[in-house]
């Protein structure tokens, strides 16, 4: 067995095959109904929630999934309104996949909310497809972003383990769509982020294959598992609760999460 690397937590060092990952299946697929009764729960438990402990103040960039916009990250981002953060909308409307404009959009978006926040670096929030343009941005711009939190974003392996593939292809065509899932733009999209970087996945995932959501080991680099469907991330309060203790960590202190 091999070694885990220095300053890497043996349960983000275990890592399981995405490349051969398949669609999550029936079974799980139906069950992604319980976002309902996720989003009920984390009402009852508002009061709570507020409780929890404070953050700095620091800005915080949420991007939604693919086909949702921010009307699903709504709860998410007044949670952490609550916790004292300042939070933004991604301000692109609908998620609807890959356009090149995102190049020059995303970047102009974090540096519009570094500049109004009296230059200090954003944490990025990304859901599922979400996740992966979180961390391309902060793979772009490292000194901008204060950590990158993804939820079941599937950023590696078989790019096709999704119940929203098929959806995905028929809405993005052409070639920068072609080549955001080429075989160089996977490997890239794989390799672990230069800042702190926490991945939360499900194994009762409905929608994206659970594999496709943990990172390869790196010193910075964490696995954190929950009990969440895809559809109730943004508010389930165990990924609230999650999401809240990675935030309020001091900048430039980052430790593995402990449950």
């Amino acid at each position: 067995m091999a070694s885990t690397p220095e300053g890497v937590d043996e349960e983000s060092a275990w890592l399981p095959d995405a490349d051969n990952a398949a669609p999550p299946g029936h079974l799980l697929r139906t069950l992604e109904w319980r976002t309902g009764l996720e989003y009920v729960s984390a009402r009852v438990a508002m009061r709570r929630i507020a409780a929890w402990r404070r953050g700095d103040g620091h800005p915080v960039l949420v991007l939604p999934g693919f086909l949702a916009g921010p009307l699903s990250t709504d709860f998410l981002r007044n949670a952490l309104r609550q916790l004292d953060y300042r939070v933004y909308d991604w301000g692109l409307g609908t998620n609807m996949g890959y356009r090149a404009s995102m190049k020059e959009s995303l970047p102009a978006r974090l540096h519009h909310i570094r500049e109004r926040n009296d230059g200090r670096r954003v944490s990025l929030i990304g859901w599922s497809a979400g996740g992966i343009y979180a961390r391309e941005l902060a793979r772009g711009r490292p000194d901008d972003v204060r950590s990158v939190i993804t939820l079941g974003s599937p950023f590696r392996g078989n790019h096709q383990a999704s119940t929203a593939w098929r959806v995905w292809r028929l809405v993005n065509r052409g070639a920068d769509a072609t080549e955001s899932v080429s075989e160089r733009a996977l490997d890239r999209r794989a390799q672990p982020l230069p800042v702190p970087t926490t991945c939360i996945y499900s194994k009762s995932d409905g929608i994206v294959a659970w594999q496709c959501c943990m990172s390869v080991p790196a010193p910075q680099t964490e696995n954190v598992e929950v009990r969440s469907s895809h559809l109730g991330y943004g508010h389930n309060v165990q990924t609230l609760s999650v999401i809240a203790d990675r935030l309020a960590q001091p900048e430039d202190d980052w430790q593995p999460y402990r449950r």
